[in-house]
């Protein structure tokens, strides 16, 4: 009996020392992942568990969505409730003028046509819903839901519930491109409200504008109104634009610097209006321009012949 070993089992079973384990793993993950950078072989087993894990977690998020949408509805019918209320009282406010202004558009329609002015093209178009602004970081575009298949070709004016937006430029079969007044390469014109100055507002590039090549000494203060002057054929007139936030007068230079700041939420993503193009500027009569070609030659020969009588005995 002496030969018989009495030593205990061990109670926990030995494996691998930590450190072998350690250097197993690492050694596993970084060949994973050089494989998956050479050769991209586990984008599939990662689409795979993706589909497996997606329920999981759309299940787990449950939850903390509930509450956010409870949360959010309770927000969103208390302010609706004082948006509602806020309407209310506008429209009160507003009453007054809009039940006059059935009678004033009558009585300038009467005018018009007494004094046979050419009545006002009417301003129609269809909503856009802005996607995305473009990769070009240089640049003031986004891109608009409607394209080709709405109808929308480029050149029409863009608009949103405050003023202009800007233009379109390029269309797609699905989607177009709006290049914003902001735009360095933009420009539009535009007439100072309470003066009546016409002008043309260029793009900084920097969410800002400037009227430039205006004098010095021109009646421009800061808070002036600047809307759309209609010259251009593309806008029609008094669509507001911008806002004049700085004048700089330096009696050094010949013009003055005016710095403007637009009214509508260029800048802003949210729903517009791509307005109908307008109708074709009316040519001059062929009269008129045989006058203006020929009026150098017939002051000539009016010169001329006066020139003769004078001569003669």
């Amino acid at each position: 009996m002496a030969g018989i070993d009495h030593t205990p089992l061990p109670f926990f079973k030995r494996g691998p020392a930590p450190l072998a384990l350690l250097t197993f793993y690492v050694a596993l993950s970084v060949a994973l992942l050089v494989v998956d950078l050479r050769v991209r072989s586990l984008d599939i087993i990662r689409q795979s568990a993706s589909i497996v894990v997606d329920p999981l977690q759309r299940a787990a998020q449950t939850p903390g969505s509930l509450v956010d949408l409870a949360q959010s509805y309770l927000v969103g019918l208390a302010v609706l409730k004082e948006e509602n209320a806020q309407l209310r009282h506008a429209q009160l406010r507003t009453a007054p003028d809009l039940q006059r202004l059935a009678h004033l558009e009558m009585e300038n329609a009467r005018l018009r046509s007494l004094l046979s002015v050419k009545e006002r093209e009417n301003a129609k178009g269809q909503v856009a819903q802005i996607l995305y602004t473009a990769r070009d970081p240089f640049s003031r575009r986004v891109v608009v839901d409607k394209g080709q298949q709405a109808g929308i070709v480029a050149g029409q004016p863009v608009i949103d519930e405050t003023g202009i937006v800007g233009q379109v430029t390029r269309v797609f079969p699905f989607s177009a491109e709006v290049t914003l007044i902001t735009d360095k390469n933009q420009a539009v014109p535009v007439q100072v409200v309470r003066t009546g100055m016409r002008s043309v507002a260029f793009g900084l590039g920097n969410g800002q504008l400037e009227l430039k090549y205006i004098p010095a000494n021109a009646d421009v203060q800061s808070g002036d109104i600047l809307v759309t002057s209609g010259l251009d054929g593309i806008y029609l007139a008094g669509f507001p634009v911008a806002k004049v936030t700085q004048v700089e007068r330096n009696v050094a230079y010949s013009f003055a610097r005016i710095y403007c700041t637009p009214i509508a939420g260029v800048e802003n993503f949210g729903e517009v209006m791509v307005l109908d193009p307008r109708q074709p500027l009316p040519e001059p009569p062929p009269e008129a321009v045989t006058r203006t070609s020929t009026g150098g030659e017939d002051n000539t020969v009016l010169r001329t012949k006066k020139k003769r009588a004078a001569k003669a005995p």
